[in-house]
Protein backbone atom coordinates (compact mmCIF):
# COMPACT_ATOMS: atom_id res chain seq x y z
CA UNK A 1 0.00 0.00 0.00
CA UNK A 2 2.95 2.67 0.82
CA UNK A 3 4.63 1.64 -2.32
CA UNK A 4 1.70 2.91 -4.47
CA UNK A 5 2.89 6.76 -2.95
CA UNK A 6 6.37 6.45 -1.59
CA UNK A 7 9.36 4.57 -3.41
CA UNK A 8 10.39 1.30 -1.66
CA UNK A 9 13.83 1.61 0.50
CA UNK A 10 16.47 -0.96 -0.06
CA UNK A 11 17.98 -2.68 3.21
CA UNK A 12 20.69 -4.60 4.76
CA UNK A 13 20.53 -8.15 5.79
CA UNK A 14 20.94 -6.29 9.69
CA UNK A 15 17.61 -4.24 8.40
CA UNK A 16 19.91 -0.89 8.29
CA UNK A 17 18.97 1.30 4.99
CA UNK A 18 21.32 1.38 2.12
CA UNK A 19 22.97 4.44 1.46
CA UNK A 20 23.56 6.47 -1.77
CA UNK A 21 27.19 7.78 -2.85
CA UNK A 22 28.16 10.51 -0.98
CA UNK A 23 24.42 10.31 1.34
CA UNK A 24 25.02 10.72 5.25
CA UNK A 25 22.33 10.14 8.33
CA UNK A 26 22.12 13.36 10.03
CA UNK A 27 19.57 12.14 12.85
CA UNK A 28 17.01 9.34 13.98
CA UNK A 29 13.87 9.31 16.02
CA UNK A 30 11.38 6.04 17.14
CA UNK A 31 8.41 6.13 17.31
CA UNK A 32 7.48 8.21 14.22
CA UNK A 33 4.37 8.37 12.57
CA UNK A 34 3.71 9.46 8.69
CA UNK A 35 0.83 10.02 7.41
CA UNK A 36 -1.09 12.70 4.85
CA UNK A 37 -4.84 14.38 5.61
CA UNK A 38 -4.61 16.06 2.45
CA UNK A 39 -5.10 12.55 0.63
CA UNK A 40 -7.67 9.94 2.04
CA UNK A 41 -6.15 7.19 -0.04
CA UNK A 42 -2.31 7.82 1.89
CA UNK A 43 -1.94 5.40 3.74
CA UNK A 44 -0.82 5.89 8.15
CA UNK A 45 2.49 4.63 9.03
CA UNK A 46 2.66 4.31 12.62
CA UNK A 47 5.21 3.95 15.27
CA UNK A 48 8.04 3.61 12.77
CA UNK A 49 11.85 4.45 12.89
CA UNK A 50 12.48 7.87 11.29
CA UNK A 51 15.70 8.42 9.72
CA UNK A 52 16.88 12.00 8.11
CA UNK A 53 20.15 12.01 6.28
CA UNK A 54 21.42 14.13 3.68
CA UNK A 55 19.59 13.16 0.67
CA UNK A 56 16.50 11.36 1.74
CA UNK A 57 13.74 11.17 4.68
CA UNK A 58 13.47 7.47 5.52
CA UNK A 59 10.78 5.38 7.17
CA UNK A 60 11.53 1.98 8.48
CA UNK A 61 8.46 -0.25 10.52
CA UNK A 62 9.43 -1.20 13.46
CA UNK A 63 7.16 -4.62 13.01
CA UNK A 64 9.42 -7.46 11.82
CA UNK A 65 6.52 -9.46 10.80
CA UNK A 66 5.16 -7.02 8.05
CA UNK A 67 8.75 -5.06 7.33
CA UNK A 68 8.29 -2.07 5.39
CA UNK A 69 10.96 0.99 4.34
CA UNK A 70 10.08 3.64 1.85
CA UNK A 71 11.22 7.07 1.61
CA UNK A 72 11.09 10.66 0.49
CA UNK A 73 13.48 12.01 -1.07
CA UNK A 74 14.65 15.77 0.26
CA UNK A 75 14.74 17.00 -3.58
CA UNK A 76 10.95 16.62 -3.69
CA UNK A 77 10.04 18.80 -0.84
CA UNK A 78 9.01 22.24 -1.93
CA UNK A 79 8.34 23.90 1.44
CA UNK A 80 9.04 23.02 5.11
CA UNK A 81 6.07 24.40 7.52
CA UNK A 82 7.51 26.17 10.97
CA UNK A 83 5.82 24.86 14.33
CA UNK A 84 3.44 26.53 15.83
CA UNK A 85 3.17 26.90 19.53
CA UNK A 86 0.18 26.86 21.09
CA UNK A 87 -2.00 25.66 23.72
CA UNK A 88 -3.38 22.87 21.84
CA UNK A 89 0.41 21.26 20.62
CA UNK A 90 1.04 21.30 24.95
CA UNK A 91 -1.29 18.03 25.12
CA UNK A 92 -0.59 16.33 21.89
CA UNK A 93 2.46 15.18 20.20
CA UNK A 94 4.82 17.33 18.21
CA UNK A 95 4.03 17.61 14.76
CA UNK A 96 6.38 18.54 11.66
CA UNK A 97 4.43 19.49 8.62
CA UNK A 98 6.18 20.03 5.16
CA UNK A 99 5.13 19.83 0.69
CA UNK A 100 6.07 17.42 -1.44
CA UNK A 101 5.83 17.50 -5.14
CA UNK A 102 3.38 14.37 -6.73
CA UNK A 103 2.46 12.92 -9.32
CA UNK A 104 -1.34 13.02 -10.57
CA UNK A 105 -2.05 10.07 -8.83
CA UNK A 106 -0.01 11.24 -5.58
CA UNK A 107 3.05 8.99 -6.36
CA UNK A 108 5.41 11.19 -4.46
CA UNK A 109 7.97 12.20 -7.55
CA UNK A 110 10.70 15.33 -7.95
CA UNK A 111 9.20 15.88 -11.71
CA UNK A 112 5.43 15.85 -10.09
CA UNK A 113 3.03 18.92 -11.43
CA UNK A 114 0.81 18.40 -7.95
CA UNK A 115 1.28 19.01 -4.19
CA UNK A 116 0.78 17.12 -0.76
CA UNK A 117 1.28 17.77 2.39
CA UNK A 118 2.54 15.34 5.09
CA UNK A 119 2.38 15.20 8.22
CA UNK A 120 5.14 13.77 11.07
CA UNK A 121 4.10 13.05 14.45
CA UNK A 122 6.67 12.19 16.93
CA UNK A 123 5.59 10.06 19.58
CA UNK A 124 9.08 9.76 21.42
CA UNK A 125 10.41 11.30 23.49
CA UNK A 126 12.81 14.08 21.45
CA UNK A 127 13.74 17.43 21.05
CA UNK A 128 11.74 18.87 18.20
CA UNK A 129 14.13 22.16 17.97
CA UNK A 130 16.71 20.09 17.63
CA UNK A 131 15.38 17.30 14.62
CA UNK A 132 13.78 20.74 12.97
CA UNK A 133 17.03 22.57 12.69
CA UNK A 134 18.67 19.40 10.91
CA UNK A 135 15.72 19.09 8.92
CA UNK A 136 15.96 22.66 7.55
CA UNK A 137 20.06 21.97 7.54
CA UNK A 138 19.49 18.91 5.47
CA UNK A 139 16.99 20.48 3.06
CA UNK A 140 18.63 23.58 2.32
CA UNK A 141 22.93 22.10 2.11
CA UNK A 142 21.31 19.97 -0.99
CA UNK A 143 23.95 17.75 -1.03
CA UNK A 144 22.19 15.59 -3.58
CA UNK A 145 23.30 17.79 -6.48
CA UNK A 146 26.06 19.79 -4.89
CA UNK A 147 29.81 18.95 -5.49
CA UNK A 148 33.02 20.45 -5.27
CA UNK A 149 32.07 22.86 -2.64
CA UNK A 150 35.40 22.87 -0.90
CA UNK A 151 37.31 24.31 -3.75
CA UNK A 152 34.98 27.05 -4.24
CA UNK A 153 35.45 28.15 -0.29
CA UNK A 154 39.18 27.89 -0.74
CA UNK A 155 38.84 30.63 -3.80
CA UNK A 156 36.51 32.22 -1.69
CA UNK A 157 39.14 32.64 1.22
CA UNK A 158 42.26 33.84 -1.31
CA UNK A 159 39.81 36.41 -2.22
CA UNK A 160 38.81 38.16 0.83
CA UNK A 161 42.48 38.25 2.24
CA UNK A 162 43.47 40.23 -1.23
CA UNK A 163 40.49 42.69 -0.29
CA UNK A 164 42.11 43.14 3.13
CA UNK A 165 45.65 44.08 1.98
CA UNK A 166 43.92 47.24 0.13
CA UNK A 167 41.76 48.07 2.79
CA UNK A 168 43.11 51.73 4.83
CA UNK A 169 44.37 51.95 8.23
CA UNK A 170 43.28 54.10 10.17
CA UNK A 171 45.52 55.26 12.71
CA UNK A 172 44.81 54.67 16.62
CA UNK A 173 44.20 57.61 18.62
CA UNK A 174 42.13 58.00 22.02
CA UNK A 175 39.52 56.10 23.53
CA UNK A 176 37.67 54.94 20.12
CA UNK A 177 41.08 54.30 18.41
CA UNK A 178 41.70 51.46 21.19
CA UNK A 179 38.02 50.63 20.92
CA UNK A 180 38.27 50.17 16.92
CA UNK A 181 41.67 48.41 17.25
CA UNK A 182 39.84 45.82 19.80
CA UNK A 183 37.21 45.60 17.45
CA UNK A 184 39.54 44.59 14.41
CA UNK A 185 41.41 42.02 16.35
CA UNK A 186 37.94 40.34 16.77
CA UNK A 187 36.91 40.52 13.81
CA UNK A 188 40.17 38.96 12.54
CA UNK A 189 40.38 36.36 14.92
CA UNK A 190 36.15 35.49 14.07
CA UNK A 191 37.53 35.39 10.33
CA UNK A 192 40.79 32.97 11.41
CA UNK A 193 37.59 30.67 13.00
CA UNK A 194 35.51 30.85 10.09
CA UNK A 195 38.25 30.04 7.46
CA UNK A 196 39.62 26.98 10.12
CA UNK A 197 36.18 25.72 9.87
CA UNK A 198 35.62 25.43 6.35
CA UNK A 199 38.84 23.82 5.84
CA UNK A 200 37.85 21.38 8.48
CA UNK A 201 34.27 20.91 6.32
CA UNK A 202 36.21 20.73 2.73
CA UNK A 203 38.36 18.30 4.69
CA UNK A 204 35.53 16.20 5.70
CA UNK A 205 33.72 16.00 2.32
CA UNK A 206 36.99 15.19 0.60
CA UNK A 207 37.33 11.84 3.27
CA UNK A 208 33.62 11.31 2.04
CA UNK A 209 34.89 11.12 -1.48
CA UNK A 210 38.35 9.36 -0.72
CA UNK A 211 35.54 6.59 0.82
CA UNK A 212 33.18 6.57 -2.18
CA UNK A 213 36.27 6.46 -4.82
CA UNK A 214 38.08 3.59 -2.55
CA UNK A 215 34.85 1.49 -2.36
CA UNK A 216 34.61 1.84 -6.40
CA UNK A 217 38.10 0.68 -6.44
CA UNK A 218 37.11 -2.31 -4.51
CA UNK A 219 34.25 -3.39 -6.20
CA UNK A 220 36.30 -2.81 -10.05
CA UNK A 221 39.43 -4.85 -8.26
CA UNK A 222 36.57 -7.67 -7.33
CA UNK A 223 35.05 -7.77 -10.94
CA UNK A 224 38.68 -8.13 -12.46
CA UNK A 225 39.82 -11.07 -9.94
CA UNK A 226 36.44 -12.84 -11.34
CA UNK A 227 36.27 -12.11 -15.24
CA UNK A 228 40.71 -12.86 -14.96
CA UNK A 229 42.03 -15.93 -16.57
CA UNK A 230 44.43 -18.28 -15.04
CA UNK A 231 47.61 -16.43 -16.43
CA UNK A 232 48.06 -14.18 -13.48
CA UNK A 233 50.64 -15.57 -10.97
CA UNK A 234 50.63 -15.52 -7.46
CA UNK A 235 52.21 -11.96 -6.82
CA UNK A 236 49.75 -10.40 -8.86
CA UNK A 237 46.84 -12.09 -6.98
CA UNK A 238 48.81 -11.06 -3.96
CA UNK A 239 49.46 -7.75 -4.28
CA UNK A 240 45.18 -7.04 -5.28
CA UNK A 241 44.54 -9.53 -2.06
CA UNK A 242 46.50 -6.71 0.07
CA UNK A 243 45.26 -3.45 -1.78
CA UNK A 244 41.55 -5.00 -1.49
CA UNK A 245 42.77 -5.01 2.44
CA UNK A 246 43.58 -1.50 2.21
CA UNK A 247 40.67 -0.67 0.57
CA UNK A 248 38.26 -2.06 2.46
CA UNK A 249 39.58 -0.63 6.06
CA UNK A 250 39.42 3.17 4.71
CA UNK A 251 36.63 4.11 6.50
CA UNK A 252 32.63 3.61 7.01
CA UNK A 253 30.47 6.54 4.79
CA UNK A 254 27.83 7.62 7.84
CA UNK A 255 28.95 5.69 10.86
CA UNK A 256 26.65 5.21 13.51
CA UNK A 257 27.17 8.30 16.16
CA UNK A 258 26.00 9.29 19.26
CA UNK A 259 24.87 12.75 18.34
CA UNK A 260 22.85 11.44 15.34
CA UNK A 261 20.84 8.18 16.79
CA UNK A 262 20.48 9.36 20.01
CA UNK A 263 18.94 7.13 22.59
CA UNK A 264 18.99 4.52 19.17
CA UNK A 265 22.57 4.84 19.67
CA UNK A 266 23.40 0.78 20.53
CA UNK A 267 20.87 -0.22 18.35
CA UNK A 268 21.97 1.09 15.02
CA UNK A 269 25.48 0.14 16.43
CA UNK A 270 24.35 -2.92 16.68
CA UNK A 271 22.96 -3.02 12.47
CA UNK A 272 25.81 -1.37 11.35
CA UNK A 273 28.21 -3.59 12.94
CA UNK A 274 26.69 -6.98 11.80
CA UNK A 275 27.00 -5.38 8.16
CA UNK A 276 30.76 -4.31 8.55
CA UNK A 277 31.32 -8.00 10.09
CA UNK A 278 30.65 -10.30 7.18
CA UNK A 279 33.14 -9.45 4.75
CA UNK A 280 35.85 -9.84 7.53
CA UNK A 281 34.43 -12.89 8.49
CA UNK A 282 34.54 -14.52 5.48
CA UNK A 283 38.30 -13.70 5.32
CA UNK A 284 38.56 -15.26 8.50
CA UNK A 285 37.10 -18.48 7.89
CA UNK A 286 33.62 -18.01 9.62
CA UNK A 287 34.94 -16.86 13.30
CA UNK A 288 37.10 -14.14 14.03
CA UNK A 289 38.29 -12.54 17.59
CA UNK A 290 36.24 -9.79 19.31
CA UNK A 291 39.46 -7.79 19.31
CA UNK A 292 40.42 -8.10 16.13
CA UNK A 293 36.91 -6.69 14.88
CA UNK A 294 37.20 -4.04 17.71
CA UNK A 295 40.33 -2.40 16.18
CA UNK A 296 39.42 -2.80 12.39
CA UNK A 297 35.30 -1.15 13.36
CA UNK A 298 37.40 1.57 14.89
CA UNK A 299 39.91 2.06 11.84
CA UNK A 300 37.25 2.39 9.64
CA UNK A 301 35.25 4.31 12.18
CA UNK A 302 38.08 6.72 12.11
CA UNK A 303 37.73 9.75 14.77
CA UNK A 304 34.13 8.58 15.53
CA UNK A 305 35.75 5.94 17.75
CA UNK A 306 33.79 4.07 19.87
CA UNK A 307 34.53 2.01 23.64
CA UNK A 308 34.74 -1.31 24.45
CA UNK A 309 31.89 -1.51 26.28
CA UNK A 310 30.08 0.06 23.61
CA UNK A 311 31.23 -2.97 20.93
CA UNK A 312 30.04 -5.52 23.28
CA UNK A 313 27.17 -4.08 24.33
CA UNK A 314 25.90 -4.03 20.28
CA UNK A 315 27.47 -7.42 19.67
CA UNK A 316 24.77 -8.15 22.75
CA UNK A 317 21.87 -7.27 21.14
CA UNK A 318 22.02 -9.55 17.75
CA UNK A 319 19.74 -11.74 19.77
CA UNK A 320 16.80 -9.81 19.60
CA UNK A 321 17.67 -9.23 15.97
CA UNK A 322 17.50 -11.55 13.08
CA UNK A 323 21.20 -11.32 11.59
CA UNK A 324 23.46 -13.38 9.95
CA UNK A 325 25.84 -13.04 13.04
CA UNK A 326 26.58 -14.11 16.10
CA UNK A 327 28.81 -13.50 19.70
CA UNK A 328 30.02 -16.50 21.18
CA UNK A 329 31.63 -17.12 24.42
CA UNK A 330 34.46 -20.11 24.59
CA UNK A 331 34.64 -21.83 27.79
CA UNK A 332 38.04 -19.65 28.60
CA UNK A 333 36.61 -16.78 28.48
CA UNK A 334 37.62 -15.87 25.36
CA UNK A 335 35.28 -13.90 23.12
CA UNK A 336 34.53 -13.71 19.62
CA UNK A 337 32.05 -13.63 16.60
CA UNK A 338 30.86 -15.90 14.03
CA UNK A 339 28.63 -16.61 11.20
CA UNK A 340 24.94 -18.61 12.75
CA UNK A 341 25.95 -21.22 9.95
CA UNK A 342 29.80 -21.70 11.18
CA UNK A 343 30.03 -25.09 11.81
CA UNK A 344 32.26 -26.65 14.79
CA UNK A 345 32.04 -30.04 13.32
CA UNK A 346 33.84 -29.21 9.77
CA UNK A 347 36.85 -27.78 11.83
CA UNK A 348 36.86 -30.92 14.33
CA UNK A 349 37.40 -32.81 11.17
CA UNK A 350 40.13 -31.21 9.95
CA UNK A 351 41.46 -31.23 13.04
CA UNK A 352 40.91 -34.92 13.41
CA UNK A 353 43.00 -35.68 9.80
CA UNK A 354 45.55 -33.76 11.44
CA UNK A 355 46.29 -35.46 14.29
CA UNK A 356 46.38 -38.72 12.83
CA UNK A 357 49.19 -37.96 10.73
CA UNK A 358 52.08 -40.45 11.26
CA UNK A 359 54.11 -37.61 12.49
CA UNK A 360 51.40 -36.01 14.83
CA UNK A 361 50.27 -39.63 16.57
CA UNK A 362 54.15 -39.47 18.17
CA UNK A 363 54.47 -35.96 18.70
CA UNK A 364 51.41 -33.76 18.71
CA UNK A 365 49.96 -30.65 17.22
CA UNK A 366 50.31 -27.27 18.95
CA UNK A 367 48.03 -24.42 18.40
CA UNK A 368 50.75 -23.23 15.90
CA UNK A 369 50.15 -26.00 13.66
CA UNK A 370 46.48 -26.13 13.61
CA UNK A 371 46.72 -22.45 12.80
CA UNK A 372 48.70 -23.04 9.52
CA UNK A 373 45.87 -26.03 8.56
CA UNK A 374 42.84 -23.53 9.49
CA UNK A 375 43.96 -20.63 8.40
CA UNK A 376 43.26 -18.85 11.54
CA UNK A 377 45.28 -17.24 14.28
CA UNK A 378 47.00 -19.28 16.81
CA UNK A 379 45.29 -18.16 19.50
CA UNK A 380 41.53 -18.89 17.90
CA UNK A 381 43.27 -22.02 16.94
CA UNK A 382 44.16 -23.10 20.64
CA UNK A 383 40.22 -22.05 21.11
CA UNK A 384 39.67 -24.80 18.66
CA UNK A 385 41.52 -27.65 19.98
CA UNK A 386 40.40 -27.00 23.92
CA UNK A 387 36.99 -27.12 22.14
CA UNK A 388 37.76 -30.75 20.44
CA UNK A 389 39.59 -31.75 23.79
CA UNK A 390 35.58 -30.71 25.26
CA UNK A 391 33.77 -33.07 22.89
CA UNK A 392 36.53 -36.08 23.29
CA UNK A 393 38.38 -35.95 20.41
CA UNK A 394 41.64 -34.90 21.60
CA UNK A 395 43.97 -35.44 24.61
CA UNK A 396 46.73 -32.65 26.10
CA UNK A 397 49.98 -32.93 27.25
CA UNK A 398 51.06 -30.09 29.11
CA UNK A 399 55.46 -29.53 29.88
CA UNK A 400 57.67 -26.63 29.53
CA UNK A 401 57.22 -26.35 25.86
CA UNK A 402 53.83 -25.83 25.91
CA UNK A 403 50.25 -27.43 25.13
CA UNK A 404 50.84 -30.48 22.72
CA UNK A 405 47.53 -32.18 21.76
CA UNK A 406 47.23 -35.89 20.36
CA UNK A 407 44.31 -38.01 19.10
CA UNK A 408 42.46 -39.68 21.75
CA UNK A 409 42.90 -43.21 21.24
CA UNK A 410 40.19 -44.31 23.90
CA UNK A 411 36.92 -42.78 22.68
CA UNK A 412 34.94 -45.56 22.89
CA UNK A 413 35.58 -45.75 26.56
CA UNK A 414 32.38 -46.12 28.63
CA UNK A 415 32.43 -43.64 31.69
CA UNK A 416 30.60 -46.39 33.62
CA UNK A 417 32.76 -48.92 32.74
CA UNK A 418 36.13 -47.37 32.22
CA UNK A 419 37.74 -50.99 31.48
CA UNK A 420 35.06 -51.86 28.61
CA UNK A 421 35.95 -50.94 24.94
CA UNK A 422 33.75 -51.27 22.25
CA UNK A 423 36.55 -50.64 19.59
CA UNK A 424 40.51 -51.50 19.69
CA UNK A 425 40.96 -50.51 15.93
CA UNK A 426 42.59 -47.05 17.16
CA UNK A 427 44.43 -47.89 19.86
CA UNK A 428 46.14 -50.90 17.63
CA UNK A 429 47.01 -48.38 15.21
CA UNK A 430 48.70 -46.50 17.68
CA UNK A 431 50.74 -49.12 19.23
CA UNK A 432 52.15 -50.09 16.08
CA UNK A 433 53.06 -46.53 15.51
CA UNK A 434 54.78 -46.43 18.54
CA UNK A 435 56.84 -49.82 18.44
CA UNK A 436 58.24 -48.70 14.82
CA UNK A 437 59.17 -45.13 15.95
Amino acid sequence: MAGNFLPAAKLTASGRPVLDSGEVECSLLSTVDLHSEDLSAFPLLKSGLLILTTHRLLWLSSDSNTPTAVYIPLSTIQHIFSTKKSIKSMFHSPRIRFQVSTTPEGHVSEKGLKSLVITLILRGKTDIDSFLGKFWDAWRGRAWETSGSATESGLGSGSGEGSESLALKVPVVGVSGILRKEQEMWESTDKSLQDAFQDLNALMSKAKEMVVLAERMRLKLLSGSNNQTGETNDDDMGTKEEMQDWLLSVGIASPVTKESAGALYHQQLSRQLADFVKKPLERAGGMINLIDIYCLFNRARGTELISPDDLRQACSLWEKFDTPVMLRKFDSGVMVIQNKTHSDDEVFSRIRSLVLKPDATRTGISASDAAMTLGVAPAMAKEYLLAAEGKGFLCRDVSSDGFRFYINLFPEISPDDRYFVKDHGIYSMWISAVSFS
